[in-house]
C-alpha cells in the first residue's frame, strides 16, 4: 500500500500546516477542537491574502491543509476501509488548488464493494468532515464503475483525469487511471470535441462576452474554466500534468504561459477575495461585492476613475487575454489533434494561404516585412467567408509583431484603404471588428479605442464594458443593413440600406463613447478625434464633420424624446433647427437606436422604440416644409382629429357625441396625443356618465407597442398622480409615461403608460383584471391617503449611492415651470414626488419618467393651482423639501 502518495511535502514547514498537525495530533481532541483548528488555519490564509502573499501560494497551501485533515481523519474512522479503499481527491481538489469556501471532492475506490461495515465507516468519515465545517462532495465508485460513468459522461471522464491519490492502495488507483486513458475511451479527438462543444454551450449561457458587469470569475469567456481548458486537452493528449510541460512540447512559448499563469494569478486573487468577502463559495462579480472587493485588493479612487472601475477594468483586459490565448491553443489542439499535418494550403497572395480551412501566413516573417498585412488579413477573412478562422501559428505571430502598429503604420495610406475597406465590405464588418479587438489590432490602430478596452462604467444602465458596447452598437448598424434582419427594425433598416456611404455611421457608431473616462464632455472630446481620424482617412470635410456632428450630438435624440414634450411643435422646430437637414436626421436615428439597443439591451423596448419614432417622423416633417416654415399648431390638431374621427366612425361613435367631448378637450390635449389615442379616449367616455361623481378608467394593452395603458377621467381636485404612481409601483410596475391634462368641465383625463418590471410576466387576461380592479379602487381612495409601496428595490439598485439633484427651467410659452429629477430610484418614488406637490399645491401637466439603471431622471412639466410657472421663491422650497423627503427614504 503507498500512503500518501501524491502529497507534496515541501510545505510541510509552514506554519499553518505545523500549527494544524499540532492540533490534529492531540489525544482527545472533540469535534469542536478540530473545528477551532481548522479555523485558525483559515483564518491565518485570509490574512496572509490581506497582506499580499501570493496568491498561488495560498490556494496550494489550502489543499494542502484539507489533505492533512483529511488524511487524519481516515485514519481515525476508516478502519479496514484504509488497507483497501483508496481515497482519491477529484476536480480542483485534485489539482491541489482550493480557494477558502471551494467544494472538497473525493471519491473512494474500492476494488468490487464495499465490505460489510464500510458504509457506516464511510458515514462516520464523512459525518467527521461535514462537522468541522468542510463543504465535502463524494463518491463510492469500483474501477469498472468509474470506466462506465466516464464513457457516458464527460464531465466524470475529466473530474477523474485531475485525481490525485491522498491514501490507499496505489495499483487500485492505477487501474482506475489506465480504465479511463484515452486508449480505452475518449480518445483525443474524442475528448477535444466533446469538451470544445462543452465551453461553447458554457459561453453561450453568458451571452458569448466576457463583458458583462457583473461576469462569473469562473465561468464567463475568458474565466478560470477557460484556462482549465487548455490543461485538460493538454493532459488528454500530451500526458502533462502542468501547462509549463507544453512548452517542451512547442505548443506554448514562454511568454504566452507566463501570460497564463498571470492570468490564472490575478482571477485566482478575485476569486480567493470574494469567498473572503461573502463567507461562502462566490464565482460572481456582483456589484454588490466590487467596490469592496476593489478596497481590499489596494486599489484607489483617481481623478477620473474610481477604484472600483480600476479593478474591472483589469479584469476585462485579462480575460481579454485569456480568451485570445484559448483561442489560440485550442486552435493549435485542433491542427494536431483533428488535422491532415500534410495537408496542402492553398495560396490567397505572395503573404497569406489557406490550410486545413484556416488562414496562416506564408511564412514567419509576412509581418516583419510587411506590416500592412496586420490589416490586410482581416479583409481577407471578410473576403473569403468559407474559412473558419486564423490558424494558432498566425495568432501567435499576430500578438508577437503588435508593436509594428505604431505612429507611422497610422500615418501609411495602404492603411488607410484597408481599415475604411474593412468598413465599407459586404460581410463580415462586426466579425473582423471583434477579431482585431481581441487580437489587440483594433486598440493599437486607433489608440482612444485602446484606451477604453476594457473601461466599466460603475453603473446598471451600462451592461458592457465601454469597447464591447461600441461594437455592439456597429453590430447592431449592420444589422439594419443586411436585408435579412428587417424584420427586426423595419424603421431602421430601409434609410440604413438607403445611404451611399454607411461608413459614416459606422465611424460615428466607432467613436461616439471613445473619450469616456478622459474627464469632461466625452461626446466633444470624442468629436475632435473622429474628425481628425475620417481626415486622416482621406475622407471630404462634409463626411468627416458629418461624422464629428453625430459623434458631438449621439444623445441628442434620445434625451430630446425622452425629456421633452415632442407633441409641443415649438419642441420639435427647434430639435429640426438643431439637425438641419433629412440626412443628418437619418443618420441620426439610425444610430440613437443601434446606440440604446446597445447599451443594455434589456432596458430597450417598443415604448422607446414609438417615442423615438414619433420624434424623427414629426422632424421629418419639419424638415420637409423647410426650417422658415415652422410646424403649425393647428395643421398638427386637425390631422389628429382627422385621423380620430376616422376611427371613431368604425366604432359607430356618433358625429355629435364626438363634437360634445372634444368641446370639453383643450388644444394641448391633442398636441399631446396620437391620433389612436383620441380615438380610444372618445370612445371611453362616449360610453361613460361623463358626471360621475368618482369618475371612471380604462386599461388596455398598447395596440402597438410593449406595456399597459390606463386612461382616469377624475375630478381635478382629487389629483390621482400620488395614488396612481404608488398602486403600478406595489404592482410592480414600471411607469414610463404620465399625461395629465385638465379639461373644460373640471375633470382630469390623465394617461399613463407602464410596464412589467419583470420581463418574464406574462400580462394575460388574468394579470389585466388584476391591474383593472386595483386601479379601480384608487377611484374612491381618500386623497390623502394613497396606498404605502411595500416592494422593495432589486439588489443591485440598492448598491449605489445616488445625490439627489432638482434643477428648474422655465417654458415660457405655456407658462408653466419644467423640473428635472435625478435621484436612486426606487418603488414608490414618484408617489413621494407628487405628495409634496400637493402639499405644496402645484399641479403636474406632464410626467416624463426615464430610469437609467439605478439612476430615475424624470421631467415634471408642473405650474401652480392659477395654472403659473412658479417663482424662484416657490422653486427653491420646493427643492429643499423634495430633498428631505427623498433623502430620508433613500
Amino acid at each position: 500500500m503507498t500512503y500518501n502518495l501524491s502529497i507534496d511535502h515541501s510545505d510541510a514547514s509552514d506554519p499553518a500546516i505545523v500549527a494544524l498537525d499540532e492540533a490534529l495530533g492531540r489525544a482527545g481532541n472533540t469535534v469542536s477542537d478540530l473545528r477551532q483548528a481548522l479555523g485558525h488555519a483559515s483564518d491565518d490564509l485570509i490574512a496572509r491574502f490581506e497582506d499580499g502573499q501570493p496568491v498561488t501560494d495560498l490556494v496550494r497551501l489550502r489543499a494542502s491543509l484539507v489533505d492533512h485533515v483529511l488524511l487524519c481523519l481516515w485514519r481515525e474512522h476508516a478502519g479496514p476501509l484504509r488497507d483497501s479503499a483508496a481515497m482519491v481527491a477529484v476536480g480542483g481538489y485534485g489539482r491541489g488548488e482550493l480557494h477558502p469556501c471551494s467544494d472538497v471532492d473525493i471519491m473512494l475506490l474500492v476494488g468490487n464493494k464495499l465490505p460489510a461495515d464500510g458504509e457506516q465507516l464511510l458515514s462516520s468519515f464523512l459525518t467527521s468532515l461535514w462537522d468541522i465545517g468542510l463543504d465535502i462532495g463524494h463518491s463510492v465508485r469500483t474501477v469498472k464503475q468509474c470506466q462506465l460513468e466516464a464513457k457516458a459522461d464527460i464531465t466524470v471522464a475529466t473530474t477523474l483525469i485531475e485525481a490525485r491519490l491522498l491514501h490507499g492502495p496505489e495499483p487500485l488507483f492505477e487501474a482506475m487511471k489506465d480504465a479511463v486513458s484515452a486508449d480505452r475511451l475518449w480518445s483525443s479527438a474524442e475528448f477535444f470535441e466533446a469538451k470544445r462543444r462543452e465551453q461553447i454551450a458554457r459561453h453561450h449561457r453568458y451571452d458569448d462576452t466576457a463583458y458583462k458587469l457583473e461576469p462569473n470569475v469562473k465561468g464567463s469567456p475568458g474565466g478560470l474554466r477557460d484556462i482549465q481548458m487548455i490543461g485538460w486537452v493538454a493532459k488528454r493528449h500530451f500526458g502533462v500534468r502542468t501547462l509549463d510541460e507544453l512548452v517542451q512540447h512547442n505548443f506554448l512559448t514562454p511568454g504566452q504561459l507566463q501570460m497564463l499563469n498571470d492570468g490564472q494569478a490575478f482571477l485566482w486573487r478575485v476569486r480567493f477575495g470574494l469567498h473572503v468577502l461573502t463567507g461562502r463559495r462566490e464565482d460572481r462579480l456582483l456589484f454588490d461585492h466590487q467596490t469592496k472587493l476593489a478596497k481590499m485588493l489596494g486599489y484607489e479612487d483617481a481623478t477620473y476613475t474610481l477604484a472600483v472601475e480600476q479593478l474591472m477594468q483589469r479584469y476585462y483586459r485579462t480575460v481579454m487575454d485569456l480568451s485570445r490565448v484559448n483561442e489560440m491553443l485550442l486552435q493549435l489542439f485542433e491542427e494536431a489533434i483533428l488535422m491532415d499535418p500534410n495537408a496542402e494550403p492553398a495560396a490567397l497572395n505572395e503573404r497569406f494561404q489557406v490550410k486545413n480551412g484556416f488562414l496562416q501566413t506564408t511564412h514567419d516573417q509576412v509581418f516583419q516585412r510587411n506590416p500592412s498585412a496586420l490589416l490586410e488579413m482581416f479583409h481577407l477573412l471578410q473576403q473569403h467567408p468559407d474559412i473558419r478562422g486564423v490558424s494558432a501559428f498566425t495568432i501567435g505571430l499576430v500578438k508577437r509583431n503588435l508593436y509594428l502598429i505604431d505612429e507611422e503604420f497610422r500615418q501609411n495610406p495602404r492603411n488607410h484603404r484597408l481599415f475604411l475597406n474593412i468598413l465599407r465590405a459586404s460581410s463580415g464588418v462586426t466579425k473582423e471588428l471583434r477579431r482585431m479587438n481581441l487580437y489587440g489590432v483594433l486598440g493599437l490602430y486607433i489608440p482612444s479605442f485602446g484606451r477604453i478596452v476594457g473601461r466599466m462604467q460603475y453603473d446598471l444602465f451600462h451592461l458592457y464594458t465601454v469597447d464591447e458596447h461600441t461594437l455592439f452598437v456597429v453590430s447592431n448598424l449592420r444589422r439594419f443593413a443586411l436585408s435579412r434582419f428587417d424584420h427586426e427594425f423595419p424603421h431602421c433598416s430601409p434609410l440604413m440600406q438607403s445611404f451611399d456611404k454607411p461608413e459614416i455611421v459606422y465611424l460615428a457608431g466607432l467613436f461616439h463613447d471613445i473619450a469616456k473616462g478622459r474627464g469632461g464632455d466625452h461626446s466633444v472630446l470624442g468629436a475632435v478625434d473622429a474628425e481628425a481620424f475620417c481626415l486622416e482617412h482621406g475622407l471630404s470635410q462634409y463626411e468627416a464633420r458629418t461624422v464629428a456632428w453625430l459623434v458631438r450630438h449621439h444623445l441628442l435624440l434620445s434625451s430630446t424624446a425622452q425629456k421633452k414634450d415632442i407633441g409641443d411643435p415649438d419642441v420639435i422646430n427647434a430639435f429640426a433647427a438643431l439637425v438641419g437637414d433629412k440626412t443628418h436626421l437619418d443618420y441620426l436615428y439610425v444610430l440613437t437606436v443601434a446606440d440604446v439597443r446597445g447599451t443594455n439591451p434589456n432596458l430597450w423596448n417598443s415604448w422607446k422604440a414609438t417615442l423615438f419614432r414619433d420624434l424623427y417622423e414629426l422632424t421629418a416633417r419639419a424638415l420637409r416644409s423647410g426650417l422658415e416654415n415652422p410646424i403649425d399648431r393647428d395643421q398638427l390638431i386637425f390631422e389628429k382629429q382627422s385621423a380620430a374621427r376616422a376611427l371613431l366612425e368604425s366604432a359607430a361613435v356618433t358625429q355629435k357625441k364626438i363634437r360634445d367631448i372634444w368641446s370639453l378637450l383643450t388644444d394641448d390635449y391633442f398636441l399631446r396625443h396620437r391620433s389612436e389615442e383620441i380615438a380610444w379616449h372618445t370612445e371611453v367616455l362616449a360610453d361613460s356618465d361623463i358626471d360621475s361623481e368618482h369618475g371612471f378608467l380604462d386599461v388596455r394593452l398598447q395596440p402597438d407597442a410593449d406595456g399597459i395603458q390606463a386612461v382616469f377621467y377624475t375630478p381635478r381636485k382629487k389629483r390621482t398622480f400620488a395614488h396612481v404612481t404608488a398602486v403600478l409601483d406595489e404592482l410592480g410596475m414600471t411607469i414610463v409615461d404620465a399625461r395629465i391634462v385638465p379639461i373644460a368641465n373640471g375633470y382630469s383625463l390623465d394617461t399613463y403608460i407602464f410596464m412589467e418590471y419583470d420581463k418574464g410576466v406574462h400580462v394575460d387576461e388574468s394579470r389585466m383584471s388584476k391591474i383593472r380592479r386595483t386601479l379601480t379602487r384608487v377611484l374612491t381612495a381618500p386623497d390623502d391617503q394613497a396606498a404605502p409601496v411595500t416592494r422593495r428595490a432589486p439588489r443591485q439598485v440598492r448598491m449605489f449611492d445616488t445625490k439627489t439633484a432638482i434643477d428648474f427651467t422655465r417654458d415660457p410659452a405655456k407658462q408653466r415651470t419644467v423640473m428635472e429629477l435625478v435621484t436612486g430610484d426606487r418603488p414608490g418614488l414618484l408617489s413621494d414626488v407628487s405628495r409634496v406637490f400637493v402639499a405644496m399645491g402645484i399641479d403636474i401637466d406632464t410626467a416624463k419618467i426615464l430610469t437609467i439603471g439605478e439612476r430615475a431622471e424624470d421631467v415634471f412639466y408642473i405650474s401652480n393651482v392659477s395654472g403659473e410657472a412658479l417663482s424662484d421663491k416657490i422653486c427653491a422650497e420646493l427643492r429643499q423639501r423634495l430633498i428631505e423627503s427623498l433623502d430620508a427614504k433613500a
